[in-house]
């Protein structure tokens, strides 16, 4: 499978939302990339239900919601009602993962789990069957604008061969410092949905970043 990018709307103009999301429309973006915080599992707080809502109205991709908040379940059927088609939560959020994400699936929607930097991929071993995607964090999650963590790539390519060996049917996404410089090394690592933020919606000219991820042309 040709791997897929999904802009970060975490960086976009939010003075100029419905433009950026036009914009995106007309890319070679593949889904959108929504970061829900909740001011408690991450320092920060992004946005929530109205501004998810109006994204789905104007948007023409799927929309890829990561939730980085406390307690999940209690949202998760509102999310699928907001218009998510992924959606991902956090391993180190959840008591019940595996009811989570069955809850998830049950909906329609894909379910993924993220990965914080610290967190081995190892403990996903018998989560695997059941979710959709595994999302690792390539930086420490709240903010956007950080330094990729190199030693991402070891986390990478040691999930690639779990999800290899048991023939599970998981995609990879990264999130954090991803730009044209280290899209096709992770994607030779096995990575099959790049997130991007400040590389896109803070280049002069968007699209054209889009479609060098898409073509890993650097």
């Amino acid at each position: 499978m040709d791997h897929l990018v999904s802009p970060s709307l975490l960086a976009a103009d939010f003075g100029n939302l419905q433009k950026e999301v036009l914009m995106l429309n007309k890319s070679q973006a593949d889904w959108i990339h929504l970061d829900i915080m909740d001011g408690l599992f991450v320092p920060n707080i992004s946005f929530g239900f109205p501004v998810m809502e109006f994204v789905k109205k104007a948007s023409e991709k799927p929309l890829d919601v990561h939730l980085m908040i406390v307690d999940p379940d209690r949202f998760i059927s509102r999310f699928h009602e907001a218009g998510a088609s992924v959606l991902t939560v956090q391993y180190e959020a959840c008591t019940h993962l595996h009811r989570t994400v069955t809850e998830i699936r049950r909906l329609g929607m894909k379910a993924g789990v993220a990965l914080n930097p610290h967190t081995p991929v190892s403990l996903l071993q018998n989560i695997l069957p059941f979710i959709d995607m595994v999302l690792i964090m390539t930086v420490n999650p709240g903010f956007g604008g950080q330094s990729f963590i190199m030693e991402s790539y070891g986390k990478i390519t040691e999930l690639r061969k779990m999800i290899d060996s048991g023939a599970f049917n998981v995609l990879i996404e990264v999130d954090g410092g991803i730009d044209t410089k280290n899209a096709a090394r992770l994607t030779a690592a096995g990575v099959n949905v790049l997130v991007a933020g400040n590389s896109v919606f803070r280049a002069p000219d968007p699209t054209d970043i889009i479609r060098k991820l898409k073509s890993l042309e650097i």
